[in-house]
């Protein structure tokens, strides 16, 4: 199902898990999920061990987008932070995105090098400056309206949420299809973002971020139409293999995690390897 037909449904919120790898992508898909988004901080943290500080390049986030659009076939949103520079790199990287299959990015206001959305100290670049970025994006988008631009603020933190309400309003005439205001603080801020802007929106729930973690169930009914949990993903991981390696340093085996883990039959379910045993057979 294609993100059009998704979102287009009546009366539904898309919930969307953030990954950062062609293997958590594919336990996204196998699992159920309909859509999926390449987190940036996930990204950095798994393929640098650094932390979402514009550290990420082009290159990277681009070669992250090929491997995840070749493991699984449903939605690919990608966080491509600020665009990586001007107008023309933005334009180059949507040209670049579509070709090897992404369904859309998320572009962000922020300066560079930008930071979590949910980190003090952030700043952004002038709503001018955004917009031109903003629409060099939907110029190499074209008439490719399968592809969905979403227009992020984080301008509540430094200038206010009546800013960040202004710019999201700006970014939706422009022509951005989404409109997502980062980390408002409590209800009553997601109430007047959703109530104030007539657009699409993205809720951004962090665990133990700036905003209330709330369930989709209740952000549909606040006027979202996507849940984002970028980090959900990269937590939970991060957690095993840690207590994993831990035990392991600890007490020399793995015996008593062993019931934390995937077993081995259905990790290799995951990854298809009967399919390519019985291909290896057929051309034997």
């Amino acid at each position: 199902m294609s993100l059009n037909e998704i979102l287009s449904r009546q009366g539904d919120i898309l919930v969307m898990p953030g990954v950062y790898d062609a293997l958590t992508a594919k336990i996204a898909e196998h699992v159920g999920f309909e859509a999926i988004f390449q987190t940036g901080y996930g990204t950095s943290a798994s393929m640098l061990a650094l932390p979402d500080f514009g550290f990420l390049s082009i290159s990277e986030t681009l070669e992250t987008a090929r491997r995840i659009t070749r493991a699984v076939s449903i939605p690919l949103i990608v966080d491509v932070d600020t665009g990586y520079g001007n107008p023309l790199t933005v334009f180059k990287l949507v040209e670049d995105l579509q070709k090897i299959g992404v369904s859309g990015i998320f572009l962000e206001d922020q300066v560079w090098p930008k930071r979590c959305g949910h980190m003090s100290g952030k700043d952004v670049i002038s709503s001018d400056e955004y917009v031109q970025k903003l629409k060099s994006a939907i110029d190499a988008k074209g008439d490719n309206h399968e592809f969905k631009i979403v227009a992020r603020t984080d301008a509540a933190a430094p200038l206010g949420l009546d800013e960040a309400i202004r710019r999201g309003k700006l970014y939706r005439e422009i022509g951005a299809d989404i409109v997502f205001v980062e980390a408002p603080r409590s209800i009553e801020d997601m109430k007047k973002i959703a109530n104030q802007i007539h657009a699409p929106l993205v809720a951004n729930m962090i665990e133990e971020g700036v905003t209330p973690n709330l369930p989709a169930a209740e952000l549909k009914e606040l006027g979202f139409c996507i849940a984002l949990f970028p980090l959900s993903g990269l937590y939970s991981s991060t957690f095993g293999i840690y207590n994993t390696f831990k035990t392991l340093k600890q007490s020399g085996t793995t015996k008593s995690v062993v019931n934390t883990m995937m077993q081995f039959k259905e990790f290799n379910e995951l990854v298809q390897l009967d399919k390519y045993m019985n291909m290896e057979k057929k051309y034997a």
